[in-house]
């Protein structure tokens, strides 16, 4: 029995120091864990083969051990010792190894395993380290807007829930901004919830912008300690309206046009390039000194050419700042003289003008019933054919929409002219009277035949051309007649009249109907005819003097010629009576 009582005694003594004092040269381990995770603690000692229990305690902040778990090598039983901080919470393996569920901060702790054995004691002390990722920073309470050279509050950078805490980084367009005094303020603080033990940072940012800043992307990091090791999370872009003062002003015309011409409305539109753009100007207007205060837009309405001029417009509170822009209202004027309906009576002299005034160099076109002409028209002794629809056309070629045109209606007014023509059917059994007529307006025609002044209506007329138009009949007389041509407008009436002999009688009316051209090559011909005709009676001549020199001797023959040439003279006569006949 005393043999079995000393062994007792010494483990109990084992127990005791050991819970107050970790034997001096052994390592320390360490366990990191993120928060929430399990913590897994092997006991970081080998098993002795005599091994009898084993237990795990952690130390308290003043060095006083808290047990928290026993295995009992020879039972295979576990026991957890009534840690409310750690209630459920524990799980002791086999081999000895701590598992703690849902690490907590304070779980931070060190931690021991103690392996008894019938003859000596183990202890293997393991360091516990918690870390929690604090949430991705934010940019909070941002101010609306900044102003150049002005120090203002731009925002709050705030990241939530570290452990440990980590630190805020502020910076511009990716680059770390640095405290500056007067430019650059940063104020960094942190603050641990008592419960849970996670600490929230912000850090907060003044900044004086310049001009350089417009667009400027803004960001904060923190940078925070895990169990991998260091770690950076950034937040989102923040870009801030910079307000900076009007350094230019600039002046537009709207809507852009290449030209403007009388009659447009244009827009005058002032602009100044500061964050808040002003809104209201001062425009000046082309020979008034004084400014007409408006908001950015200036209209004017139905422009004259008058309008021409250098248009401005400035600051209200900085009449300096000031800019211009050059107008020219273009313009067109077109007279036309003379122009509308116009009446003149043919062979008059009429002369025609039109003439443009204009911004620029402008071209003219003329129409003659919409068809162009080669160069404008004059009439220096008008003819039918010269009545018509004119117009004269102007326009800027530049300028689109510039265009005028004036238009003159021309009538040539004329008293009827006619002449009568006539022309045998080659059977010889009718005759063709013409009426060649020439007037305007168009003159009415009418047939009378000889005494009895019947109107004849079996007539055809040809078409109205130029003032000029002919009718016609064909008739086949029996005896001699007269046909009366009656032409009438109104302005005079014409009569003409033809006589025209019976269908028996032969006549040469052929040659009545010849026109002047066919007339010539007839003449033509019948000079050639006479030519050979007095050729032939030359030699008939020069043979007969020869005959009668032979013959002078014979008085038989004398006699015979002195009767031929008397049957030739007699011949003669009655040719020429023949010719004296009417047709």
């Amino acid at each position: 029995m005393a043999s079995k009582a000393i062994p007792s005694c010494r483990l109990v003594f084992c127990l005791l120091f050991s819970a107050v004092v970790l034997r001096p040269g052994l390592g320390l381990y360490t366990v990191n864990s993120a928060y929430g995770d399990t913590i897994t603690m092997p006991c970081g000692h080998d098993i002795p083969q005599n091994l009898m229990f084993g237990k795990w305690k952690y130390e308290k902040s003043d060095g006083s051990p808290v047990f928290i778990a026993f295995r009992s090598s020879a039972k295979k039983s576990v026991h957890y010792d009534d840690v409310p901080e750690y209630k459920d919470r524990l799980s002791l393996s086999e081999n000895y190894t701590l598992s703690i569920s849902n690490a907590r901060i304070s779980d931070e702790k060190r931690f021991v395993c103690m392996l008894v054995a019938e003859d000596n004691l183990f202890e293997a002390p393991t360091v516990v380290k918690v870390f929690k990722q604090p949430s991705k920073p934010e940019i909070i309470s941002k101010t609306p807007f900044l102003e150049t050279e002005q120090l203002k509050q731009l925002g709050d950078c705030i990241s939530k829930d570290s452990y440990p805490y980590g630190n805020l980084t502020w910076y511009r367009n990716g680059k770390v901004l640095q405290h500056l005094e007067g430019e650059v303020n940063i104020n960094f603080n942190k603050q641990m919830d008592p419960v849970t033990q996670l600490f929230t940072m912000s850090s907060s940012l003044e900044y004086k912008a310049t001009k350089a800043d417009v667009q400027m992307p803004f960001t904060c990091s923190v940078t925070y300690y895990g169990p991998s090791g260091e770690n950076t999370v950034y937040s989102e872009q923040a870009i801030f309206d910079i307000y900076y003062p009007t350094e230019q002003v600039t002046i537009q015309v709207l809507p852009p046009k290449t030209a403007i011409k009388e009659g447009d409305n244009i827009t005058l539109k002032c602009l100044g390039n500061g964050n808040p753009p002003p809104e209201e100007f001062l425009f000046y207007l082309p020979g008034q000194p004084e400014g007409i205060r408006s908001s950015s837009t200036y209209t004017l309405t139905d422009v004259r050419r008058n309008a021409t001029g250098d248009y401005k417009c400035s600051l209200i509170d900085k009449k300096s700042m000031i800019a211009s822009t050059a107008i020219t209202v273009h313009y067109l004027d077109l007279s036309l003289n003379p122009s509308g309906d116009v009446t003149r009576q043919i062979g008059d002299a009429l002369p025609v003008s039109c003439t443009v005034s204009a911004s620029r160099n402008a071209t003219v076109v003329w129409m003659k019933d919409n068809v162009r002409l080669r160069s404008s028209p004059s009439f220096s002794s008008l003819r039918y054919q010269d009545a018509g629809n004119y117009v004269c056309e102007t326009a800027l070629q530049e300028v689109e929409g510039l265009k005028k045109r004036e238009s003159l209606t021309l009538v040539v007014e004329g008293k009827p002219q006619i002449k009568m023509t006539k022309k045998t059917d080659p059977s010889g059994l009718s005759k063709t009277i013409t009426c060649h007529v020439e007037g305007f307006p168009k003159p009415a025609i009418q047939w009378t035949i000889t005494g009895s002044g019947s109107v004849i209506n079996q007539t055809e007329e040809s078409p109205y051309v130029n003032g000029r138009y002919s009718s016609k009949i064909i008739i086949s007389p029996e005896e001699n007649v007269t046909l009366t041509c009656t032409a009438e407008n109104q302005l005079e009436k014409t009569v003409n009249s033809l006589n025209v002999s019976a269908i028996s009688i032969r006549e040469h009316d052929e040659a009545d109907e010849i026109s002047d051209e066919n007339r010539e090559k007839v003449n033509d011909q019948a000079k050639l005819i006479v030519g050979i005709v007095v050729g032939l009676l030359l030699a008939a001549l020069v043979a007969g003097v020869v005959y009668w020199l032979y013959m002078k001797k014979s008085k038989t023959a004398s006699k015979h010629v002195n009767k031929d040439l008397g049957n030739l003279e007699e011949n003669k006569k009655l040719e020429e009576n023949n010719h004296k006949t009417e047709a």
